[in-house]
């Protein structure tokens, strides 16, 4: 059985549509006008037991909304969901013990105090035993090496060393389930690193199911094989991380390394020439085309070594949301209600 279930699962807004000036502004006080909004547009996954899933989108996607929608924080407008078993928006105690949710732009710790504090809070909410609270705490610490900050109140802590008492907080129960939303935001090369280690060693020791949602390509790289990638509310791909390159990227980047005395011309008929440093040259030449494309550029040129790459994660997510933002463009707009306030 999966531990994640999803099946046709929705969530709309109506969005109070405010204009400008004080004659609109009076007018709304009688006769509003709102926007229907479509976070989540009736989507279907399934997660297995131990999976690291990246769930990919551009702002707006609908990637928080659905995290929410199995966390229980919010309610679907339609659809189904079931965690382990639990309806997430019945709030049931029984699931609330098994899941955590991490979002890298809240805080769940008390500001003016030090991290070992809301520990114990975390401690009584979950009931969990204090000989295993200390154990799970300690073991956490040492992992993410800030035993020596948990007196030192949270305000005090630089960002990466809050995500990492963030993180300790959110596993002290020991959750079968893990949602992380964007937790290395705003962090620095060094942070990110760091909670991407800690996050791979966890999940692989614990076989935790973790559904993560990050903007840095990094994060997706070394954390995740399954990648999910949903916007403008539906799910636009489902595979392997080296799958979405095939799926959304038609071309190739081949780096030549050409010899000293080869003149390097005309190289534009072969593709859309990237860079020229001589000897090397880098070229983007359509998928369906490179062998005979280098077959060409060798009976042409003297080539000392040839390099062929997919383009970078980074460059084929991009293209793949720039294609959904043109899609939505010709859309129609969403028909605007009236409704009169009383």
């Amino acid at each position: 059985m999966p531990v994640i279930e999803i099946e046709k699962l929705e969530k709309s807004y109506s969005v109070y549509q405010k204009k400008e000036g004080l004659a609109a502004s009076l007018r709304g006080l009688f006769r509003r006008e709102y926007r229907e909004v479509l976070a989540v547009r009736g989507i279907d996954l399934t997660v297995d037991e131990g999976e690291f899933v990246a769930f990919l989108g551009p702002n707006g996607a609908g990637k928080t909304t659905t995290l929410k929608l199995l966390s229980g924080v919010i309610n679907p407008t339609s659809g189904t969901a079931r965690v382990m078993g639990h309806v997430p928006w019945k709030r049931e105690n029984a699931y609330r013990r098994r899941f955590a949710l991490v979002m890298g732009q809240k805080n769940q710790l008390w500001w003016d105090l030090p991290a070992q504090e809301s520990f114990r809070l975390h401690q009584q909410i979950y009931r969990i035993d204090p000989a295993t609270f200390n154990k799970t705490r300690d073991e956490l610490t040492d992992l993410l090496e800030i035993g020596d900050l948990l007196k030192q109140p949270v305000r005090e802590l630089s960002l990466g060393e809050r995500m990492k008492m963030e993180l300790t907080a959110a596993l002290l129960h020991s959750p079968e389930v893990l949602f992380l939303d964007e937790p290395t935001i705003g962090l620095d090369v060094v942070a990110q690193h760091n909670i991407q280690q800690f996050l791979k060693h966890y999940q692989e020791e614990r076989k935790v199911t973790i559904l993560l949602t990050s903007h840095y390509m990094k994060d997706i790289a070394a954390l995740c094989k399954r990648v999910v990638v949903i916007a403008k509310g539906r799910i636009e791909y489902d595979g392997s991380l080296s799958g979405i390159v095939d799926s959304f990227s038609g071309h190739k980047i081949v780096t030549l390394q050409f010899a000293e005395h080869d003149s390097m011309k005309a190289l534009e008929r072969f593709g859309e020439v990237l860079e020229i440093q001589p000897p090397r040259a880098k070229v983007r030449i359509d998928r369906v085309d490179v062998s005979k494309t280098l077959a060409a550029l060798l009976s042409e040129h003297t080539i000392e070594d040839v390099v062929v790459e997919d383009p970078p994660l980074e460059e084929v997510i991009a293209n793949v949301f720039s294609s959904v933002r043109d899609d939505e463009d010709v859309e129609p707009k969403p028909e605007i209600s009236m409704t009169t306030d009383h």
